[in-house]
């Protein structure tokens, strides 16, 4: 190792896109539900949405969460954890 190397898991905003990214921000404006399962599947404005693949990964990055408990496959509302509202406002901000 010449220590250039990066250790450790990879930053979160590294391995988000534009869709991640946009699905968090429909979240953060109350427009998304999620099922109570191990493997939550989102819903945005009462539809499902297209990317279940990123709504998994939005879930086990710790970004997005049921607002409340549930029933398993219970459809709930969605909220940010800390984590995913801080990515949201970092991106809101304009670049410098």
């Amino acid at each position: 190792m010449n220590g250039n190397e990066q250790t450790g898991p990879p930053a979160v905003g590294s391995v988000l896109n534009h869709r991640m990214l946009a699905m968090l921000r429909a979240v953060a404006a109350g427009r998304g539900r999620v099922t109570c399962s191990s493997e939550p599947d989102l819903f945005i404005d009462g539809l499902s949405c297209g990317d279940q693949f990123a709504a998994h990964a939005l879930a086990h990055l710790g970004l997005i969460r049921p607002a409340r408990p549930g029933l398993v496959g219970e459809l709930v509302p969605a909220t940010l954890t800390p984590a995913g509202e801080d990515i949201v406002t970092k991106a809101q901000r304009p670049a410098a």
